[in-house]
């Protein structure tokens, strides 16, 4: 695997990590039992996201707008069942999974616009 995806891994990794974090408590949660279920769900799901994406943009000539759409959708789906089955005060699982994937995604792209 070449430095450039797995740089690209762990940057995405990271700030997602911090976004969502940030998105977490900028919603008024604050149980530190969802907070690190937080966490450990986009440890799971943000490399398959960012990997896939690579892969699909490396060795097809898919629409990119499309793949981003279904493997997004995955995340939340993925997320929201995870928060909704082990989280504690997730009283709309997969909205919250929905509205701290779209500002993580947001904000990354709007930083890419000024890389």
């Amino acid at each position: 695997m070449s430095s450039a995806i797995l740089y690209s891994l762990a940057i995405s990794l990271i700030l997602t990590l911090i976004l969502e974090a940030g998105f977490f408590f900028l919603v008024g949660k604050r149980d530190k039992k969802d907070l690190l279920l937080l966490l450990l769900v986009n440890v799971l799901t943000n490399p398959v996201v960012v990997l896939s994406d690579w892969l699909v943009v490396l060795y097809t000539k898919w629409d990119i707008r499309i793949v981003l759409l279904l493997l997004e959708t995955f995340a939340v789906l993925t997320e929201g069942w995870l928060y909704k089955k082990y989280g504690k005060n997730f009283k709309r699982p997969f909205l919250f999974a929905l509205a701290a994937n779209a500002f993580s995604f947001s904000v990354g792209a709007l930083m890419q616009l000024f890389i």
